[in-house]
């Protein structure tokens, strides 16, 4: 096999995330609602799962007969949390006032939109499962983001 076209091509991203959840039913309300407002697009479903696809990469849900768990503890080794461009500042707002209509309250609330430091515009969110989704705003310059 000749690897030699791809020795010099930097890694440009991930080509998907799968996130096992105990109950498929449960996070095709919840994370299809955040990833739909996201711009993500549902590119497929199936019994234990779906997939979920922007900018060419896919988020998949799925449950699987080989959790050794049934409950998702962020504080554990693994993954703590996907963070997701959510466009404007206005954008975050509006995902963050929703959130709590769809399955996802929020964290770090008295620390909005700066928990994560001044220049970073974000919303946090977790759901019933115990998933932790962040949603980050698009840098802008200080003249731009004065007003927000």
């Amino acid at each position: 096999m000749n690897l030699g076209v791809w020795q010099n091509r930097p890694m440009v991203g991930f080509h998907h995330v799968e996130v096992w959840v105990p109950d498929i039913d449960e996070a095709a309300r919840d994370w299809g609602w955040l990833l739909d407002r996201l711009g993500f697009t549902l590119e497929s479903t199936w019994t234990q799962g779906q997939s979920w696809a922007a900018g060419g990469t896919y988020l998949t849900l799925t449950t699987s007969p080989n959790m050794s768990a049934q409950a998702h503890d962020r504080r554990r080794p693994g993954m703590n949390h996907l963070a997701f461009e959510a466009g404007s500042p206005s954008n975050v707002d509006s995902i963050m006032t929703d959130a709590t209509n769809h399955g996802w309250l929020p964290l770090y609330h008295d620390r909005y939109p700066h928990a994560g430091g001044g220049e970073h515009y974000a919303g946090w969110l977790e759901n019933a499962a115990g998933f932790k989704a962040e949603v980050v705003a698009e840098r802008f310059s200080a003249e731009e983001t004065s007003g927000f």
